[in-house]
């Protein structure tokens, strides 16, 4: 498998001078900020796509917008390629590195510059953790919306990188939804700055291209985001159904009411038997999916839309309704929802798709992604936001048995061209990286493809910027 996406061939050049450029980097960077020995470069040589791996020629690690400009400025004179990194959670190799290439971590940068609550906005590095952002304001009553499964460990940075979402994705929209400003190093050290604490910033929306970029227009080293009154109160409800066609209707037809809940998540039984064993969340066991539906405001306001929905659930025959009576056993309930890619981690192998299709698709798609596991001889487990239709499958497979990964890679793709074949689209938040890097021509004519690579090369005319993802490596301009 891990021969089966190819790499740029790394620069010769490049390779030729490793000795002098991290002599140069040396007198950039002090000893802490910069990984140059074979062994400890070994931690960089992958993300959380670990089916592919490469070492790094050097990673840097700067701590401030100044040193990333000093990094790019002279990785740009010397045509020295840069691969962006945030906490390396990337699913779809996004921050993978290659022999010729410059990490460049924002582990360091990681401060909360500014809280102003009376704008509602919080300025931060990089490399400031997702939740760290909620919790550094939840005691004055506020949040920061998006919510990844991987929150904890997971950057300001890599979610701008790939336009993150969550379960609340819902109802307060994903990174770019409640992303305001940027400052961003361009390829030749430039700093700019792209939007900030207004609403709307005047002149092109730049900062709607930078968002969702994967580290290939620039680095952003800084955001302001929006903040969020925390909701007067929010209860999850488990919805247990007898297949996953079934609840996959139920989603279509609750947002096809006009009914928005905070969240929509689906698990089928594969996901619900492995999450439950790991968070003892109180799962049913006995029904085909689930889905988790999170409600908030008043608790009139809450009991209306509950009865509104579970008036829906009927008519496609639920099973279970369990109201969440607690605060503890509504942290249990989405404890098991988001721990569910490393619960799974704990019984097989597995790649995580990330295709996104119309609601109205979901329960064919649903069908249809069954069938294929069963064709190549595979397990999946489901588990997804089901309220936009961004659907993340398990497939579990044996690492250590080349045909059963390269079986498990091959359903994965044909899943991704279900999404797009459905009205979807190749990813919703993970990203293209290398993984879905071969597949955008099934969804992007030559002539969508070649403007999209225009824009890309406008920004960076020579290609140094996290040079092998997101567009197929044939057909690429001359850099």
């Amino acid at each position: 498998m891990s021969d089966a996406i190819s790499f740029l061939k790394p620069r010769a050049d490049v390779l030729a001078r490793r000795a002098q450029i991290v002599a140069d980097l040396t007198d950039l960077l002090p000893p802490e900020c910069l990984v140059h020995e074979a062994r400890e470069l070994v931690p960089f040589e992958t993300d959380a796509f670990v089916s592919y791996r490469r070492l790094p020629l050097a990673v840097a690690l700067p701590r401030s917008t100044a040193e990333v400009s000093a990094v790019m400025r002279y990785c740009h004179r010397y045509g020295i390629p840069v691969v962006p990194r945030g906490a390396g959670t990337s699913l779809s190799g996004g921050a993978i590195p290659q022999e010729d290439a410059v990490v460049l971590g924002l582990s360091k940068m990681n401060r909360i510059l500014e809280v102003d609550l009376p704008n509602r906005v919080a300025v931060v590095q990089a490399g400031v953790t997702n939740l760290n952002i909620s919790e550094s304001v939840s005691a004055d009553g506020f949040f920061y919306a998006p919510d990844p499964s991987s929150q904890l460990a997971c950057t300001i940075g890599g979610n701008i990188g790939m336009n993150s979402g969550g379960a609340h994705c819902l109802k307060y929209g994903v990174t770019t939804n409640n992303l305001l400003g940027v400052r961003m190093v361009l390829v030749d050290g430039t700093v700019i700055e792209l939007g900030g604490k207004a609403l709307d910033a005047a002149g092109y929306d730049l900062l709607g291209l930078v968002c969702g970029h994967e580290g290939q227009l620039g680095i952003v080293t800084e955001a302001t985001v929006r903040l969020i009154a925390k909701p007067e109160g929010a209860r999850p409800v488990l919805f247990g159904f007898e297949a996953s066609e079934e609840a996959g209707a139920c989603v279509a037809d609750v947002i096809a009411a006009g009914i928005i809940p905070v969240a929509i998540e689906f698990m089928d039984k594969p996901a619900i038997e492995i999450c439950e064993a790991f968070a003892h969340a109180g799962y049913p066991l006995d029904v085909g999916a689930l889905l988790i539906v999170e409600v908030e405001g008043s608790e009139a306001e809450m009991d209306a839309t509950l009865k509104d929905i579970v008036e829906i659930a009927r008519r496609h025959g639920v099973k279970t309704v369990r109201e969440c009576q607690s605060a503890t056993e509504a942290a249990l309930i989405w404890k098991g929802r988001k721990s569910a890619f490393g619960a799974t981690g704990r019984i097989a192998d597995y790649i995580c798709m990330d295709g996104t299709v119309p609601l109205s698709q979901l329960s064919h798609v649903l069908k249809r992604t069954a069938e294929i596991i069963d064709h190549y001889g595979l397990r999946v487990a489901n588990v997804f936001h089901a309220g936009d239709g961004n659907m993340h499958p398990l497939i579990l497979f044996n690492a250590n048995d080349p045909e059963d990964a390269a079986r498990a890679e091959a359903a994965g793709n044909d899943i991704l061209k279900l999404c797009v074949d459905a009205g979807g689209c190749l990813t919703g938040e993970h990203g293209v990286g290398i993984e879905k890097r071969d597949l955008m021509r099934h969804q992007y004519s030559e002539t969508d493809l070649a403007q999209q690579m225009a824009a890309r090369a406008a920004f960076d005319p020579g290609w140094l910027l996290n040079p092998s993802k997101v567009f197929p490596l044939e057909g690429r301009p001359a850099a």
